[in-house]
């Protein structure tokens, strides 16, 4: 018996070493997939993906200008038009320090944003789905509005309902 435990053992962990070194060799790769399906009546989204998820305004040396920036969104209302506004009202670019804010318009198929809903998609234009660009200026910014600057707003869009 004795003989059937000295093999058992090592044939175990040369078992063992050998699993662990093809253990060494495998590689793998964690994929996370998210889908999101528009509502067939109302739906108001960025064509491209990406947008908003970092998005900079450069500073232009010659004009003393920041650079816009511009999403188009698909943008569709089957029962109505579409309206949008800014979340808290429109979201300047902040530095730390409120009294260097540098104000931002943002822009959606033309008509200027707010805090309060407007319509900027009418009924007709919305029914069979159309797209339109979100556009955010910056004021040119002043001699001592230098360094980082962010902004984080929140374009929310609603259906408006046909009356």
């Amino acid at each position: 018996m004795f003989k059937k435990f000295a093999i058992a053992v090592p044939m175990t962990l040369l078992a063992l070493s050998a699993s662990m070194a093809f253990a060494a060799d495998e590689s793998r790769t964690s994929i996370n997939i998210t889908a999101e399906i528009p509502s067939k009546v109302f739906h108001a989204q960025p064509v491209d993906l990406d947008f908003g998820k970092d998005e900079r305004m450069q500073y232009q040396i010659g004009a003393g200008t920041l650079s816009e920036v511009r999403g188009t969104y698909d943008i569709q209302h089957t029962n109505g038009s579409v309206g949008a506004y800014v979340v808290g009202g429109p979201t300047p670019l902040f530095n730390g320090n409120a009294t260097l804010n540098i104000p931002l318009t943002y822009t959606f198929n033309g008509t200027v944003l707010t805090a309060d809903s407007k319509e900027v998609v009418g009924d007709v234009e919305s029914n069979g789905g159309m797209r339109a660009d979100l556009v955010i200026t910056a004021d040119k910014p002043g001699n001592n509005q230098v360094g980082i600057y962010t902004a984080n707003p929140v374009v929310m869009f609603d259906a408006i309902p046909r009356i």
